[in-house]
C-alpha cells in the first residue's frame, strides 16, 4: 500500500512591500541610522527571502497604484505586501470609491502576476494617539470607513488581510514609537510575524517572527521632546487643515440630528 508522502511548504523566493511610511519601516530605528521596520524581518522569516521594498513614506493608494505598481509587476514577486491607505484618510479629497478602485486594481494586478497577496487593514488610533474630541471621532469614521474598503477588496479578491488591531498586544505602549503613529520595533515585529503566520496558512514556508527586540536603536527621553517640537505639532497642524474642517462638518450634522 502507498502513502502519499507529505509535501513540504513552498520556499518564497522574493517579496515586494508597496505602501507608505509603515512599510518604510519609520518607527523601528536602525543602527546605521535609517530604518528597519517589518519589511526585512519577514523576509528573514521566509527563508532569507530577496526583498525590493518599494514603500514611499506619505505615499496614498493612488501612488501605490500609479508609482509602485509597475515595478512590483517588474519583480513577479512569490509575496506582495499592501500597506497603504491611513494618508488618505487625513485629505480633504478622501473617497471610498477611489480607493476601492485603486486598491482593487493593485490587488488585481499581483494575483495575475501570480503573487501571494497580503493587505493590512488599521486599528483604532485613539487608544495610542490622543486627539480633541471632534478630530478623534472624524478620524475614527474616516479609518472605519478605510477598513471597509480593505474588508471589501480582501473578500472579493480572495486574499488574506491582516487586522492591526487585533494583534495580541498592539494596544501597549511599547508597541508604538515616540510619535505613537507608527509601530515600534516591537509592533513591526509583531506585523511582521502576523504577516508571516498568514504566508504559512497560504501553505508556503515561513517562520515564527521574535517578539525579543534586538538589533535596533532605541529611543531616549530626548527623542520623544524633538518629535514632539519638530514633527508632532506641526504634523498636528498641517493634517488639521483637512481633519478640522470634516471634524466640524461631523459634529454640526450631529448636532443637528439631536
Amino acid at each position: 500500500m502507498l502513502v502519499d508522502a507529505v509535501r513540504a511548504p513552498a520556499s518564497v523566493r522574493t517579496v515586494a512591500v508597496l505602501g507608505d511610511s509603515v512599510g518604510v519601516g519609520i518607527g523601528d530605528p536602525a543602527l546605521d541610522g535609517g530604518w528597519r521596520g517589518f519589511a526585512p524581518l519577514l523576509a528573514e522569516a521566509l527563508g532569507g527571502a530577496r526583498l525590493t521594498n518599494l514603500s514611499v513614506s506619505g505615499a496614498r493608494v493612488g501612488g501605490v497604484r500609479t508609482d509602485q505598481l509597475p515595478e512590483a509587476l517588474a519583480l513577479r514577486p512569490d509575496v506582495a505586501v499592501v500597506v497603504a491607505g491611513m494618508n488618505d484618510t487625513m485629505r480633504s479629497d478622501f473617497d471610498p470609491a477611489r480607493l476601492t478602485a485603486d486598491l482593487d486594481h493593485t490587488v488585481g494586478s499581483l494575483l495575475a502576476a501570480g503573487a501571494l497577496v497580503i493587505t493590512v487593514r488599521y486599528h483604532e488610533h485613539h487608544r495610542v494617539f490622543r486627539l480633541p474630541g471632534p478630530l478623534r471621532r472624524a478620524l475614527a469614521a474616516r479609518i472605519a470607513e478605510l477598513n471597509a474598503v480593505l474588508d471589501g477588496v480582501a473578500a472579493r479578491r480572495g486574499i488574506a488581510c491582516v487586522d492591526l488591531g487585533a494583534l495580541p498586544g498592539i494596544y501597549q505602549p511599547a508597541a508604538w514609537s515616540v510619535d505613537r503613529l507608527h509601530p515600534s520595533e516591537l509592533g513591526h515585529r509583531m506585523l511582521a510575524g502576523a504577516i508571516a503566520a498568514r504566508v504559512a496558512e497560504a501553505g508556503l514556508s515561513a517562520a515564527e517572527v521574535s517578539l525579543d527586540c534586538a538589533g535596533g536603536r532605541p529611543a531616549g527621553p530626548l527623542a520623544h521632546w524633538s518629535w514632539l517640537v519638530c514633527k508632532g505639532v506641526p504634523w498636528l497642524c498641517r493634517r488639521g487643515r483637512d481633519l478640522v474642517p470634516y471634524a466640524l462638518s461631523t459634529l454640526l450634522t450631529a448636532l443637528l440630528r439631536g
